[in-house]
């Protein structure tokens, strides 16, 4: 589908611009935002060579950008048996029972949580081969660090000995061994490079229909693998001529010296925005992987796992400091994160500070950091990749993060803190760890349950759109914003009200007062969430609503 098309005037709404706060009208010349302002000048633009489309109260804003999603996962779970909402052992079996008997098969689940079931216990791989009825059986934890499996899965898979699970006749509990889930997860896979494209066609289809103009794949050997890279950055599908979504990706393999990172680059054969993302230091909070520096308040004798050292951390971000590309790391515990700075100060003394510097590096999660931490990050210009998602699911003092840590959860994914020492923050779903939903996760920072970890609302949303893509270091600094010469990046809403939100207590909480002169969100806190309508990236149409211009750019 092509984007040189004529003039295109979008009127009668609101438009989110820097530009012009109180702006009401949009021009589109091709890719590109020729202009933005009032309705009385759109009057003057519009014309027989201009195409007009009647917002009808609508708001335009900058597309979404997902900083840390997973696709080929995130189509795998759209397919799979969503157990989300189950409550208990049995249900999750009666659940299994159910697909075995309605689908052929390996019977694939996601996203079962057991913090939130009255009984903990979980079923044991022998009660998952009877449910299944004897089929192959993999269940990941909403968090994807460990995993439900069956006994013939594992054989299939070939886990006897493998991180000290045995196949034969193993009736233990989630598989958490890192090269064991990573090689049931492997033999679950579809394996067709069709069937590959068609689950990443179908994430992407689906981002697009929630405002998403752009997606920032972490890709790892141990998570989807080089062969999925390949097909998502390469080709995505059958080309039937829709347009989905642009896709970045980071690669998270370690190197150890810059001729070894250059040498993983050329090999990849797909360009990638830097050796980082889910290059693991540390696990997952659920899963009781992430590394603390102390006890977990609910596995007392129990601190989590360490994947990577601070010289294998400092080596990292030294080779890649030099060849002046982005590395980083997942990090999740305080411990991960101590681990972490330690290694940005070994690079310090392999690269030179100002390399390090340069060269953006990022961490992915970052959920438990000091004040101190928070400063070091800062001094070093690392970016942080965090999900609001997280804290909405397992904040408070009721939460996952509460049992799993006692006190230490207040202040957990410090927004507020991070934002105030300069640290650049960017967002992201983790999908399919958690939904891609960009309004609920703005709304997430403004509801932190920490009140000063809080953000405003159009500090959250930046975080969403414009910081998606600085922080990937994008070559156009327009990106993510609807101002004239910038790329028409940008989704249409149709919202129940249209405010200005603080993330202050002390102060009027929303404000429609014209006099402030900032562009104008969404509320949050109305009865209807905001519905996407359409979706447009360097004006090239990814999504139209039924009902709302169905031929839009087309």
């Amino acid at each position: 589908m092509s984007s040189e098309r004529e003039l295109t005037l979008y009127r009668n709404g609101s438009v989110y611009s820097t530009a012009d706060p109180l702006a009401s009208a949009m021009l589109v010349d091709g890719g590109t935002v020729a202009w933005v302002g009032s309705e009385e000048a759109a009057a003057s633009i519009a014309g027989p060579t201009v195409r007009t489309v009647d917002l009808d109260g609508a708001v335009v804003t900058p597309g979404f950008v997902d900083s840390h999603v997973h696709v080929s996962d995130t189509g795998l779970a759209l397919r799979s048996l969503d157990l989300s909402t189950v409550r208990s052992a049995t249900e999750l079996l009666d659940a299994v029972a159910r697909a075995a008997s309605a689908t052929s098969g390996t019977v694939l689940g996601h996203g079962w949580d057991e913090s939130g079931w009255a009984e903990r216990a979980l079923p044991g791989a022998m009660e998952l081969e009877r449910a299944a009825a004897g089929r192959k059986v993999l269940l990941t934890r909403v968090d994807v660090h460990s995993a439900l499996v069956s006994p013939s899965l594992a054989a299939a898979a070939g886990l006897d000995g493998v991180g000290g699970q045995r196949a034969d006749g193993w009736d233990g509990g989630p598989l958490a061994s890192r090269a064991a889930l990573a090689a049931a997860r492997a033999a679950s896979r579809p394996s067709s490079p069709l069937e590959i494209q068609a689950l990443q066609r179908a994430a992407l289809e689906r981002a697009a229909s929630r405002g998403y103009v752009a997606l920032v794949e972490q890709a790892a050997p141990q998570i989807a693998g080089l062969d999925d890279l390949r097909l998502l950055l390469g080709g995505r599908g059958a080309d039937d001529g829709a347009a989905l979504p642009q896709v970045m990706a980071y690669w998270g393999q370690l190197v150890g010296s810059a001729d070894e990172a250059r040498t993983v680059l050329d090999s990849l054969g797909v360009p990638v925005l830097g050796l980082a993302g889910d290059l693991n230091i540390d696990g997952s909070i659920g899963s009781h992987s992430a590394l603390l520096t102390a006890d977990y308040a609910d596995a007392p004798g129990l601190r989590g796992t360490a994947y990577l050292d601070a010289e294998q951390v400092g080596r990292h971000l030294a080779a890649c400091s030099e060849l002046r590309v982005q590395g980083g790391f997942h990090v999740i515990g305080d411990g991960a994160l101590g681990i972490a700075l330690e290694g940005l100060r070994r690079a310090d003394e392999l690269a030179g500070a100002s390399a390090v510097r340069a060269a953006g590096h990022r961490l992915e999660h970052a959920e438990m950091a000091s004040r101190e931490a928070i400063a070091e990050l800062a001094a070093h210009a690392v970016a942080v990749s965090a999900q609001p998602l997280f804290e909405a699911a397992w904040g408070g003092s009721d939460g996952l993060y509460a049992e799993r840590l006692g006190a230490r959860h207040e202040g957990m994914n410090p927004f507020g803190s991070y934002a105030a020492a300069g640290v650049p923050l960017c967002f992201g779903s983790d999908a399919p760890v958690c939904d891609q939903d960009p309004w609920a996760s703005v709304a997430a920072c403004l509801n932190h349950s920490t009140p000063s970890e809080r953000i405003s609302a159009r500090a959250a949303f930046i975080g969403h759109t414009r910081a998606g893509w600085r922080t990937m270091r994008h070559s156009d600094p327009l990106m993510g914003q609807l101002v004239p010469g910038a790329p028409a990046s940008f989704a249409i809403w149709e919202v129940d009200e249209l405010m200005v939100q603080v993330a202050d207590e002390r102060v009027q909480a929303w404000s429609t007062d014209p006099r402030a002169r900032t562009p104008l969100l969404p509320a949050l806190d109305t009865e209807n969430p905001p519905r996407c309508l359409a979706t447009v990236h360097r004006g090239t149409s990814l999504y139209s609503a039924g009902g709302f211009a169905a031929d839009l750019l087309s």
